[in-house]
């Protein structure tokens, strides 16, 4: 079966989990959480660039081909005609994608307010204490490891920094507008899949052009789980309640002052669709 794949990418927390559960209510349509795809086909292609026997006798083009199989490879147990592969990094990606796959992508990025992102993580990270009998979650063990204090201060430093699970998702995308490449994403705002789900789900199939379905946004089922505890050290991270509203606390009840004024006017692709 000839499939057509789109793609997710976006900052954390900001419902791509959500939007994945609802798209596949869609009987044509597959998504699942973040998969390795990206990250091995890198990996790969670094692997064939360094290696002494593909540099003596170069197969350019059936190494190409080699690398593009695994996006395909990975999805051959689904039988659905349209596959949707998550990963953040892959808007920094898209001329590989056009490269390996010769298409324009067509990249799904949900966006919140990073003051929103912030709290989301601290609000997770301070309940996984009391949930996950003390493991220590991904942010605080590098935190440890550099011997940096346990403060939500440097929590936030590092979720933002370039390196970060934000910062580093937050810098592809920009990346992406400043190259130009804005007509390949499209913007799907926390808030607006939470208030008005109906709206934002047409404006994502007109995006896809493809035939609109008539989702249903109660009783919302992901099947798709992902051992967060033993990985992250966050429990909760990729849960999804099975009514859409919003549940979390505000920015302003987990952090403090300096924190809520770094994140002022710091959604940038908010800008870009005023001057639209």
């Amino acid at each position: 079966m000839e499939k057509t794949f789109y793609f997710i990418a976006g900052l954390p927390r900001s419902g791509s989990t959500l939007l994945s559960a609802i798209l596949n209510q869609n009987p044509r349509f597959h998504s699942e959480p973040n998969s390795p795809v990206l990250s091995s086909m890198v990996a790969l292609e670094q692997f064939l660039m360094s290696d002494e026997h593909f540099n003596a006798y170069p197969k350019v083009q059936q190494g190409k081909e080699v690398i593009a199989s695994i996006l395909p490879q990975y999805y051959n147990d689904i039988k659905k005609p349209v596959i949707f592969d998550k990963n953040r990094a892959w808007v920094s990606r898209i001329d590989y994608i056009r490269g390996y796959f010769d298409i324009n992508p067509k990249i799904i990025c949900p966006v919140r307010d990073i003051s929103e992102v912030l709290a989301s993580f601290i609000t997770m990270i301070h309940e996984s204490y009391s949930n996950n009998q003390g493991k220590i979650n991904i942010i605080d063990e590098t935190l440890v490891k550099n011997n940096i204090p346990l403060t939500d201060e440097n929590r936030c430093a590092l979720i933002s920094s370039a390196e970060g699970i934000l910062g580093a998702s937050y810098n592809t995308i920009k990346d992406a507008l400043m190259n130009g490449y804005d007509d390949m994403i499209h913007f799907v705002e926390y808030k607006d899949l939470i208030a008005k789900p109906k709206e934002t789900m047409d404006e994502i199939y007109e995006f896809l052009d493809e035939e609109p379905y008539k989702h249903k946004f109660q009783n919302i089922k992901y099947s798709h789980t992902t051992n967060d505890l033993q990985v992250y050290g966050l429990p909760n991270m990729h849960k999804i309640r099975p009514k859409i509203e919003i549940v979390s606390k505000k920015p302003e009840e987990v952090l403090s002052p300096q924190i809520l004024e770094g994140c002022k006017n710091a959604e940038f692709w908010r800008i870009l669709d005023q001057e639209e």
